[in-house]
């Protein structure tokens, strides 16, 4: 070990020697430490017991530091490393001012001075929870004298028992099973001034007491605080933005859920602006903005009595929250509220505008309600009162809201169903009305759905056309009845029948119609003249371009076009004489007056008569829909009608019971 070169003064030495402790609180006899001494030190050391602070109780142990164990000898070292009698290795005699032996590390004293202008409060805290010494800066940080925490309770001083959880880790600190706890805490001053600290508790080392320490972290608390309340709330309207809506709407269902005292429901009204976008337009985005800002108070307006959260969720889209509802009528009372506060006009600017909104109402218990669910009602209800008629507002229907769901499942699956072979094709025959022979069948197609059962074709051929995909499914219609009508000709070839398919109009348009039938009629070796593509009336009524070039295209190719539900529709007479078109098939609307027997309509058969007239003047031939009875077959064939399709010959079937009406007539049924 190095020696000190310097020479110590005969006050040095006297006063190292008087048994009276220094000015830095060195014990008598001790000497300063080394430079090599003091960077051996540990960096963090037990805290001594000052003279003046109260004493533990005998055989309690130490405080600050633990005692050496009864009938230690001199000279003992103790767990903490410290000697426990004079140390070893000292030379007698007079003190030369450094030591011949190892170091004894700091004094008590210093532990003791540091705790005491340590700017960081603190407290030593026994495995009680108990106070047992606290510092300046702890007093200065509660408001108080740190004389006065002596003997507090720590969890008090920190709120460390309002929170379970950190109750709990509190405890495990205190015996020991775990290592430390860090919390922040609102905390209340002697004054009544709060503050927000960062609080730790852990074990001091070496010592059987615990470090209580607490950090003023409440200017960072107040910036995090603005910088939030930027981040959580709308620029324009200075509204709760979407994030903090659904932040506070998470909040609502699960205090709903278990607060025994509130009504246990929750509501929502979800509003857009009709219109809105014409406004920003218009008169541009800042008129646009100040009049969001008018809606917005107006809202809040309607709100504040009964203290319901109104938050801006994005563009013209505003929802207002109610916690603890009653039940649909103060939801219902809420929506009326709003749209009669938002019909009177804004002045903006100077300018006087008038808007509208469609409200979406969903009320209901919070127990077992999600977020996510009770937005996709609100939209999907809010959707239902615009589809309405705008400006009005709709409750939440669970029924339709079923039809809704079943339509979309039905139309996210129906391109899948092609591909798994889940329709199938039901043929209803196509009889002359002179002699009751079966002329042609037409394929109506249906889906074997696996959770639905089978669906008729007007349960999803409409989403079919909504979504696209009745392109490959009128593809695989088309080709599998070809197929069939070319099995039927080559079982029986003195009486082909036609087979008639529908057609969309979006099949037109979105793919090669013209290509896909000549490919699929060379594929299956159908002629074309026994093939008969129907499309509605307004579909082909005043087609041109693609549509009109598709339909020449194919009437050239030998194949039949026929015109379905004929007088629902344009019924543009003038231009029917343009159209390739060999066949009308009448409306049922049309045969439907002809069931009267006792008091018929003479204006129906009238009508009838006219259409068929016409239509064979221009060469085309007649199919009536719906035949349902025997009288109106006869007075359908009275007036000139060359066939008939209905469930008096037969409801659709499957193609081997048409292979048995093809040699005879069609017996009704």
């Amino acid at each position: 070990m190095c020696t000190n070169n310097l020479e110590t003064t005969n006050a040095t030495r006297e006063r190292a020697v008087s048994g009276t402790p220094d000015g830095q609180g060195r014990a008598p006899g001790a000497t300063l430490p080394t430079i090599t001494e003091r960077e051996a030190m540990p960096s963090v050391l037990p805290v001594t017991e000052d003279p003046g602070a109260p004493r533990p109780a005998p055989g309690a142990p130490s405080v600050l530091g633990t005692p050496p164990a009864p009938g230690a000898p001199p000279g003992a070292v103790h767990p903490t490393g410290h000697t426990t009698g004079p140390t070893a290795g000292h030379t007698a005699g007079p003190t030369t001012g450094h030591t011949a032996g190892p170091p004894t590390g700091p004094a008590p004293g210093d532990y003791r001075a540091a705790f005491n202008v340590a700017r960081l409060a603190m407290a030593v805290v026994d495995r009680e929870g108990r106070v047992l010494d606290a510092n300046p800066a702890l007093g200065a940080l509660l408001g108080t004298d740190p004389a006065l925490l002596i003997t507090r309770s720590a969890a008090d001083l920190a709120d460390l028992r309002e929170d379970p959880r950190t109750w709990r880790e509190y405890r495990d600190v205190l015996g020991g099973r775990a290592a430390r706890l860090r919390r922040t805490r609102r905390l209340r001053r002697a004054d009544g001034h709060a503050l927000w600290a960062e609080v730790t508790v852990e074990p001091a080392p070496d010592s059987c007491s615990l470090l209580l320490s607490m950090a003023d972290i409440s200017d960072q608390r107040d910036l995090q605080g603005r910088l939030r309340h930027l981040q959580m709330h709308d620029p324009v309207t200075r509204l709760p933005n979407r994030s903090l809506f659904f932040e506070r709407m998470t909040r609502a269902l699960e205090a709903a859920t278990y607060d025994h005292g509130g009504t246990g429901r929750i509501g929502l009204c979800y509003l857009d602006l009709d219109g809105f976008k014409a406004v920003n337009d218009t008169l541009g985005h800042r008129v646009g903005d100040r009049l969001l800002g008018a809606v917005a108070q107006r809202l809040t307006d309607c709100a504040a009595p009964d203290g319901h959260l109104v938050a801006r969720l994005g563009g013209d889209e505003f929802a207002l929250l109610v916690r603890n509802s009653t039940g649909t009528e103060q939801l219902c009372d809420l929506a009326r509220t709003v749209l009669a506060a938002l019909q009177e006009p804004f002045d903006v600017g100077g300018q006087r505008l008038s808007v509208s909104a469609s409200i979406g109402v969903v009320e209901r218990p919070a127990a077992g309600t999600h977020t996510t669910w009770l937005m996709q009602a609100a939209d999907t209800t809010l959707y239902w009162a615009k589809e309405d008629g705008k400006a009005r507002w709709t409750l939440f229907d669970p029924e339709r809201n079923a039809h809704r769901m079943t339509r979309q499942a039905l139309s996210s699956t129906l391109r899948p169903a092609v591909e798994r072979d889940e329709f199938v094709l039901d043929y209803q025959p196509l009889v002359g009305l002179g002699d009751g022979v079966v002329r042609g069948v037409e394929a109506l197609v249906r889906w074997d759905h696996p959770q639905f059962g089978r669906l008729s074709p007007n349960r999803f051929i409409p989403l079919a056309e909504e979504n696209g995909a009745i392109v490959p499914l009128g593809r695989w219609v088309l080709r599998t009845a070809c197929r069939q009508a070319r099995a039927w000709q080559l079982a029986e070839p003195p009486h082909p029948l036609v087979v008639s398919v529908n057609v969309a109009v979006r099949q037109v348009w979105d793919s090669d119609l013209v290509a896909d039938v000549a490919a699929i009629l060379a594929e299956t070796g159908l002629p074309p003249h026994l093939l008969q593509l129907e499309l509605t009336e307004s579909a082909v009524m005043g087609s041109t371009g693609r549509p009109l070039q598709a339909l020449q295209a194919l009437s050239d190719m030998g194949v039949a076009i026929a015109i379905d539900d004929f007088g629902t529709g344009y019924s543009n007479l003038a231009y029917l004489s343009r159209l390739p078109v060999s066949t009308l098939k009448l409306d049922g609307s049309f045969v439907q007056g002809f069931r009267a027997e006792e008091h018929p309509n003479p204006a129906d058969e009238t009508i009838v008569e006219a259409l068929v007239q016409l239509a064979h003047r221009l060469g085309l031939t007649v199919t009536a829909e719906c035949v349902e009875s025997a009288e109106q077959a006869e007075r359908l064939r009275r007036i000139g009608c060359d066939t008939g399709q209905g469930w008096f010959y037969s409801r659709p079937v499957p193609p081997d019971r048409i292979q048995a009406m093809i040699t005879c007539p069609a017996a009704p049924g």
